[in-house]
């Protein structure tokens, strides 16, 4: 399987999708005609417009699956990339038109992956560990399952000086496991998680990321740490009702 997961599409001084720009062109290296899943935003037109001023320069030509019949586009696709937005959206339009089957069993087949925040958050098991607020209600949280591990997007470190006095974003998953033991990897902004077969890296801004799991603290990792014991990592959703 081949997948690159961005925490963000854009970074700051960069254009769209600018700063990860030499490792896109890596993992899609070969691929003539990218399949973009718009859904996450209600603009599908624009933002396919978008993603192909991206990759125009780098030879790929882009379809949007809204375009024609999702399912068979899916089915057909040479490489398949999930733009960001609302997360509960993007599901929702993804389980109503079949997209979460056929996309899983193309990716399966070895079709690259590529996602962005709510694309990313849909190759994790479910969507328990967005940020995004639940603006229409997917039929479940179960999504692609290309990992069987969680991501959590645009992590933010713990900042003293905020006068915000709701939950920390650490508070927040550790919420999470205490009710269900599966890791959870807090992507900083500028880092994506690159999988090949069964290797994992991490790769971006120095900045990296940050490891949660049951019954332990947070563990800091920096982009070239081999993550592949990820894969491997069992998941047990709902303990707290065992």
């Amino acid at each position: 399987m081949k997948l690159l997961l961005l925490s963000n599409s854009t970074a700051p001084g960069h254009g769209y999708l600018e700063h990860a720009r030499e490792v896109i062109a890596e993992h899609l290296r070969g691929v003539e005609e990218l399949l973009f899943v718009p859904y996450a935003l209600a603009d599908h037109d624009g933002y396919t417009a978008k993603v192909t001023a991206f990759m125009e320069p780098l030879g790929i030509r882009v379809r949007g699956v809204h375009t024609g019949e999702p399912g068979q586009l899916a089915t057909e696709a040479e490489a398949v990339f999930v733009g960001g937005g609302n997360s509960f959206r993007l599901l929702k339009s993804l389980q109503t038109r079949g997209l979460l089957e056929a996309i899983r069993a193309r990716v399966t087949a070895g079709a690259p992956y590529m996602g962005s925040s709510a694309g990313t958050n849909m190759a994790c098991p479910t969507l328990r560990t967005t940020n995004d607020m639940p603006i229409v209600a997917p039929l479940s949280f179960e999504s692609l399952g290309l990992i069987p591990f969680q991501i959590n997007p645009h992590y933010l470190d713990p900042s003293p000086d905020t006068s915000h006095m709701g939950e920390t974003r650490e508070e927040r998953l550790t919420q999470f496991l205490e009710e269900n033991d599966v890791p959870v990897l807090g992507l900083r902004e500028g880092t994506w998680l690159r999988r090949e077969g069964e290797r994992l890296e991490l790769g971006g801004v120095a900045a990296g990321a940050r490891l949660f799991t049951y019954g332990a603290g947070p563990v800091e990792h920096v982009p070239g740490a081999d993550l592949s014991q990820l894969l491997a990592a069992p998941a047990r959703f709902d303990i707290g009702d065992a």
